[in-house]
């Protein structure tokens, strides 16, 4: 099959207690009516949840379909031998009030806990004056103080607070403890895995107006209690961000640009300005799947500040 634009997926919305409407106001997504959306889930392949091709001849195609069906066209022949899923899952979050501090369990402890591991990327794309996030412990923090605080429910105390603005990032491996503050909208890229532990809520009640469940004590398996104060990574780092599960690269783009040599594959999430590829045009807020056998490959600025994050699979 001959491919002449990049892919597209229908984005998949996620309600949740946390959220808002930003996704819609910022980015022109369609959001349902009324509803609290907390996540787009941009590329998704797991057993609950798909992505599906929007346009094109492939429309209607599951990202799951693409990776088991087509990897050489779409991925490239170097990731043939891969099993399992499609290993990247790709969100917008909009934070309008602070999550559950939480933790992922590292690949050692997650088998025992029944979970999976999951280390991942904050970019934060817009931040209202005064937005923070929660990642790793303030120095010197214990264990026992740490049990102490849940049970006074003085948790946020000792977690490593940073003020945050848009262009901000910062890696999250698993076993960090973490939480993202109201204001923040954030691009996340991430391990395909959705097993989240959550360990303070700040004492709300749920969508359903009960108080949300709490996993202290596979929480308590999961963090790592030596992780303090973790930094926002430098804007100009080349990659942004690098790891065993994925590859961030931010691009200010102005001038074309090849999204990748050819026989690789590569996600393009539009920061800001408007980003052409074959034909296609793609503004603030919108992901793509530039295919490893697309001939036509250059990202083009449409607009002045085009900025983008460009992920590839190690």
């Amino acid at each position: 099959m001959k491919l002449t634009a990049p892919l597209v997926f229908e984005p998949l919305y996620m309600e949740r207690v946390w959220g808002g409407r930003k996704l819609e106001t910022l980015f022109g997504k369609s959001l349902p009516s009324g509803a609290v959306i907390g996540e787009a889930w941009e590329l998704v392949d797991r057993a609950e949840a798909q992505s599906v091709v929007h346009t094109g001849p492939l429309r209607g195609s599951t990202l799951h379909e693409l990776w088991t069906g087509l990897r050489t066209e779409i991925f490239g022949a170097r990731y043939a031998g891969r099993e399992g899923r499609f290993p990247i899952f790709f969100k917008l979050l909009d934070a309008a009030e602070k999550l559950s501090v939480q933790v992922h369990p590292t690949a050692a402890v997650a088998p025992e806990l029944k979970g999976e591991p999951k280390t991942e990327m904050w970019y934060v794309a817009d931040a209202e004056e005064g937005a923070d996030l929660y990642a790793g412990l303030k120095a010197g923090t214990t264990r026992e103080q740490f049990e102490k605080s849940l049970q006074t429910g003085r948790c946020a105390d000792l977690l490593h607070r940073i003020p945050t603005k848009a262009g901000d990032c910062i890696f999250i491996p698993s076993g960090r403890v973490h939480a993202i503050g109201g204001g923040n909208v954030i691009v996340e890229v991430q391990q395909n895995s959705d097993t989240t532990y959550r360990v303070f809520d700040w004492n709300r009640t749920g969508l359903d107006g009960k108080p949300r469940a709490l996993h202290v004590a596979e929480s308590l398996r999961s963090i790592d209690f030596a992780d303090y104060e973790p930094q926002i990574q430098p804007p100009e780092s080349a990659p942004l961000i690098e790891c065993p599960y994925f590859a961030i690269e931010r691009w200010d783009l102005d001038a074309p640009r090849e999204a990748a040599p050819s026989g690789d594959f590569a996600v393009i999430t539009c920061l800001s300005g408007k980003i052409e590829c074959a034909g296609e045009t793609f503004g603030p807020g919108h992901f793509f799947l530039v295919p490893a056998t697309l001939e036509d490959r250059l990202l083009k600025p449409a607009a002045p500040h085009t900025a983008l994050l460009r992920t590839t699979l190690p």
